[in-house]
């Protein structure tokens, strides 16, 4: 079995995949609780024993992080608790794209992952990948398999935090489809901003997406990301995938066996 894990900078996203690659088990972890190589370990003990999977049954693990300060006490924790071939999506393994970017290296490992799996799930199409997580990220991959770009904006989180941190009388509220366009309290207006100003921001780039980058030809478009299921009604994607992500970084394991290390 593989073990794969997504760390994020709320969230670390795991996800169990079995010899068939499929996903048997999923779950999330705060990222800032990450704590010590041996808290860590424990956690991923508890999943393994409430799944009831024994850890001699993980034969690898495959990460993908874009938060450094968290790299070290991840592999770490999967050496003294898996002790199992360790793959690290990163600049210069197999990913079955071609990267257009000025600088491939820049692109984070896990817009990477939602491409290899976006490209797995629609082959020769061109994809529009939405990932709605701590930032918003949208990728533009045609039917060549190259990878062309993208944007990068606040996700609504981090609005949120943003508003709060930087004002005197606005709070922190739930995230969440708000009643109507106007709010009739404070609460009710952060959360139509938050919920509306993302959806229309989405929709601009991905109209313009549609002309700048594939000239009106079909596209297709993915939602992935904890606060996609909040725009299932909106018309905004095509599919929404919520592991995209941990089924990419399984591909992306089955690419590159052959570069495998032991944490």
């Amino acid at each position: 079995m593989l073990l794969c894990l997504d760390v994020g900078n709320t969230h670390i996203l795991g996800g169990i995949f079995d010899e068939n690659e499929k996903q048997i088990a999923r779950f999330r972890y705060a990222t800032h609780l990450i704590g010590t190589a041996d808290q860590f370990g424990i956690f991923l003990l508890s999943i393994l024993q409430a799944n009831s999977i024994s850890p001699e049954k993980i034969s690898a693990t495959a990460v993908c992080s874009v938060v450094p300060s968290c790299d070290f006490t991840i592999r770490h924790t999967l050496t003294m608790y898996l002790k199992a071939p360790l793959f690290i999506l990163q600049s210069g393994v197999k990913t079955g794209l071609h990267i257009k970017y000025k600088n491939p290296g820049e692109v984070g490992a896990d817009r990477i992952a939602n491409a290899i799996g976006g490209i797995h799930h629609f082959p020769n199409k061109n994809l529009i990948i939405i990932d709605m997580g701590t930032a918003t990220t949208v990728c533009a991959i045609n039917k060549k398999r190259d990878y062309l770009g993208g944007t990068i904006l606040p996700g609504m989180r981090l609005g949120m935090e943003s508003l709060k941190s930087n004002t005197a009388k606005l709070m922190e509220v739930d995230i969440e489809e708000p009643a109507a366009y106007i709010g009739r309290s404070t609460r009710e207006s952060i959360q139509a901003g938050l919920f509306y100003g993302q959806l229309g921001a989405l929709k601009e780039i991905i109209a313009g997406y549609k002309q700048e980058v594939f000239s009106h030809e079909p596209v297709t478009v993915l939602g992935s990301g904890g606060f996609a299921q909040l725009y299932r009604e909106k018309s905004l994607f095509d599919v929404i995938l919520p592991d995209l992500v941990l089924q990419g970084l399984c591909i992306a394991y089955k690419l590159n066996t052959e570069i495998l290390q032991y944490a």
